[in-house]
């Protein structure tokens, strides 16, 4: 694993690190913080499964986008749109008033986080 994919994991389990804080939080728990951070980790692990085969990751926060580009590099990838898409409006939606997401979305972004992750690493993992 190359110095700018290590950059690449590190900044992620940072943002994963920060949304189980603010999902575990006794005093005002900031469930648009798990939302948002919970996108960010998981965008940041796709661009570094791409940078990892040699691609410049395009500029865009939409996980479809990303995810197509991953399985385009790693056949055995696979995430369902729909989760995917639950986790990108989680990354813009919640960070503007107008919106805030409740406890359940945040658990479920976690969730999706959570299991997405574990993937995303396994395919960082040397074989």
């Amino acid at each position: 694993m190359n110095g700018s994919v290590k950059e690449w994991l590190a900044k992620a389990e940072g943002d994963f690190d920060i949304a189980q804080l603010a999902l575990g939080a006794e005093v005002r728990p900031n469930y648009d913080a798990v939302c948002f951070h919970c996108q960010q980790c998981i965008e940041k692990l796709m661009k570094a499964v791409l940078i990892h085969h040699g691609l410049k990751p395009p500029h865009v926060h939409d996980l479809v986008v990303l995810s197509n580009s991953v399985r385009g590099e790693e056949s055995s990838w696979f995430a369902e749109e729909k989760e995917l898409r639950f986790l990108t409006q989680g990354g813009v939606v919640f960070r503007y008033p107008g919106e805030s997401a409740t406890r359940e979305k945040a658990v479920m972004a976690m969730s999706v986080c959570q299991r997405l992750r574990e993937g995303l690493k396994q395919l960082l993992t040397p074989d």
